[in-house]
């Protein structure tokens, strides 16, 4: 048996080395290319041991401080007014909400709204649509939070009956036979018509059946949903709920608990798209429970938990999505949604989970058109609302030994930004706001962003959602100076 010593192990890790260094020195910097998805890299010399690049100085963001946002501010209820509002002159902005060249007045519609909800008895609807950026109620909440305790309003707005990730301060639970339908990535095969409603998806307590099979057999699911005193005075605040659905093959009974009472039975209509089915609350808002009785199940797209008047703010997290699902949907169906809930601001965050598959500006291309012609559908059937492109975060990408931003992340962002200008609305560059180019690093380091590179870590959602505040807010203040008051 052959003898390994000391020397000869040394020997033979040093000419691994010389072997590796001399690959290393030769190979090419970009890889060798064996077919168009498939590239072999090796580390070279110089991303071994060059010197560590200069870092982004993100030190204006990591100085917001976000305490005590979900809890308490300094604008209590009996001080609401839609006048100027007093930003905190700490927050420095690295990049405000920004309009093209003929689309200065692509927010006046929600401008022009927010400022009247505080004399209307009805509230005004802010729908926040994204990928997993947003989901559980990331960046949503704190705008919910400070322009509720500044124009009034409460609840926490539109809630899945099985959401994927709660809301804040919400857990929802439910009876093991309901299941979810979607829309925002691949339409579910098992539907065959498109009402998927405003959060592009749905859940029944039991699949569809042909329509000429006999009636099943009666069945009974639940749905819970319960609010801690975590979620704030104003989630607290919502003193009713509406179910909207639209209607089974045949009727059914539901009954509504308050806090474990019975408070009210009723029957669902039958068939229908938009149908709506209010409960008032009686008592502070803690628990209430749905429990369904029918041989078909309605689809349910939703509750939302409400006040009288102000500003509601819906989160619509929808992870994977690339944002292209509206043209999937019946468009009459959605706008029928956003005339009843007075849709006025429409806030689109997407292009993060299209990164991946993007190699070429041809890519960049196809994909911000496909997004162009949502847009241009959503302003049809929402004319009198105000749309706010939200450009993706950083998102950086392993290169070599270290980590850089996604060599198509500011192709796409420039392109997005395009849109905007082209469809006349606003466009708030979440990536410049981060700091630009390799700021995910950065945020990474300081505790601010998740160690995957791309998503916010809750403390970092909470600033991003400052800095989208301020600049929202920012440009009303200017509008208000601008307009007759």
């Amino acid at each position: 048996m052959r003898e390994f010593t000391p020397l000869k192990i040394l020997i033979f890790l040093g000419s691994c080395l010389v072997v590796m260094a001399l690959i290393s020195a030769v190979f090419p910097e970009n890889g060798i290319r064996v077919t168009e998805k498939f590239v072999i890299k090796f580390p070279t010399l110089t991303s071994i041991f060059n010197e560590e690049e200069e870092k982004t100085d993100i030190s204006s963001i990591t100085a917001i401080k976000t305490e005590d946002e979900l809890k308490a501010d300094s604008i209590r209820l009996d001080k609401i007014n839609a006048d100027k509002v007093e930003l905190d002159s700490t927050v420095k902005l690295l990049s405000g909400i920004q309009y093209g060249p003929d689309g200065n007045g692509a927010l006046d519609k929600f401008f022009s709204a927010l400022h009247k909800v505080k004399n209307s008895p009805e509230s005004i609807r802010i729908l926040h649509y994204g990928d997993s950026q947003i989901e559980g109620d990331r960046i949503t909440a704190y705008l919910r939070l400070k322009l509720q305790f500044r124009f009034g309003g409460k609840g926490t707005g539109f809630i899945s009956p099985m959401p994927v990730a709660e809301s804040v301060g919400i857990t929802n639970t439910w009876s093991e036979n309901w299941d979810r339908y979607n829309i925002f990535n691949v339409k579910d095969k098992r539907v065959a018509h498109s009402n998927f409603g405003p959060a592009a998806g749905f859940c029944r307590f039991r699949n569809y059946w042909p329509s000429n099979d006999s009636m099943h057999e009666e069945q009974s699911a639940w749905l819970k949903v319960k609010t801690f005193k975590t979620a704030g005075e104003n989630i607290l605040g919502y003193n009713k709920v509406k179910m909207h659905y639209a209607g089974g093959r045949d009727k059914t009974i539901v009954e509504f608990y308050e806090n474990g009472e019975l408070k009210q039975t009723d029957t669902l209509a039958k068939g229908g798209f938009n149908n709506i089915q209010q409960y008032p609350l009686s008592a502070g808002p803690g628990e209430f429970e749905l429990k369904f009785k029918g041989k078909d199940s309605p689809d349910i797209y939703g509750f939302s938990l409400e006040g009288d008047g102000g500003v509601m703010v819906d989160n619509f997290g929808l992870r994977g999505s690339l944002g292209l699902f509206y043209n999937r949907m019946n468009l009459t169906h959605l706008k029928q949604f956003y005339d009843n809930m007075h849709v006025k601001l429409i806030i689109l965050q997407f292009g993060g989970n299209a990164l991946p598959g993007l190699e070429d500006e041809q890519d960049c291309t196809w994909y911000t058109n496909a997004f162009k012609a949502q847009v241009n559908s959503i302003k049809k059937i929402a004319p009198d609302a105000s749309i706010l492109i939200i450009g993706p975060a950083d998102m950086s990408v392993k290169e070599g030994t270290k980590y850089v931003t996604h060599p198509m992340l500011e192709t796409v962002r420039d392109q997005l930004k395009q849109v905007a200008f082209d469809t006349n609305s606003a466009f708030f560059d979440m990536y410049a706001c981060m700091g630009g180019k390799n700021s995910m690093v950065s945020w990474v380091e300081a505790g601010i962003a998740a160690k995957d590179y791309i998503h916010f870590s809750p403390s970092g959602s909470r600033k991003i959602a400052v800095l989208l505040y301020q600049a929202l807010l920012s440009d009303y203040n200017t509008y208000l100076q601008t307009a007759s008051y």
